[in-house]
């Protein structure tokens, strides 16, 4: 029998990187405290890590596509730095009022991930600090993890989105799988 392996999808900025309001320049980039370990241990525990993110500030003209491909390329070469290698990262460069089947909390990009990477959907975790990136794991019956991180105080605080955890970050966030997969391994 094929066993497919795990993935947790995770949000880029706020999640990861510190949130900047329309990230436009490789250099504004900057790891959240606790981050790289944070995903390394994932990696270490021997899940698939993904990114998707929504990129509206292409939509709406702040960059172009050329100008995001050097972030991201930015953003990478900062995970390899701190040995880590994603699986997969997709973005949706449309606006709200695009309406598109890509931009969170539709799922059309994370199960285009789940295609690509052959994951099972409600079996992954989803982690972000958005109420749009909670809203899409709950879509998809994925276990739903909030940071309070970026937005993610304040989302936590409205009382909008019912995650199946709230953490403080993305460190929190691999001590609560952690549990979750060893009592499941212990059983």
């Amino acid at each position: 029998m094929n066993v497919k392996q795990r993935f947790v999808v995770l949000d880029r900025d706020g999640t990861i990187i510190e949130e900047v309001s329309y990230l436009s320049d490789p250099k504004q980039i900057a790891l959240i405290p606790g981050a790289g370990k944070a995903l390394r241990d994932l990696g270490a525990m021997g899940f698939g890590l993904v990114v998707i993110t929504n990129q509206s500030a292409v939509g709406r003209g702040y960059f172009d596509e050329v100008q995001l491909t050097r972030i991201h390329d930015r953003f990478l070469e900062m995970l390899r730095a701190e040995e880590i290698t994603l699986d997969g990262l997709y973005f949706c460069p449309h606006t709200p009022q695009d309406q598109c089947f890509c931009r969170k909390p539709r799922t059309g990009l994370i199960q285009k991930a789940s295609e690509d990477l052959n994951f099972d959907l409600s079996g992954s975790i989803v982690i972000g600090d958005k109420l749009s990136d909670i809203e899409m794991g709950c879509r998809v019956g994925a276990l739903t993890m909030l940071v309070r991180t970026g937005y993610g105080a304040q989302v936590a605080s409205e009382q909008k989105v019912a995650p199946d955890y709230i953490v403080d970050d993305l460190p929190a966030a691999v001590e609560v799988i952690d549990r979750i997969f060893r009592k499941v391994r212990d059983q």
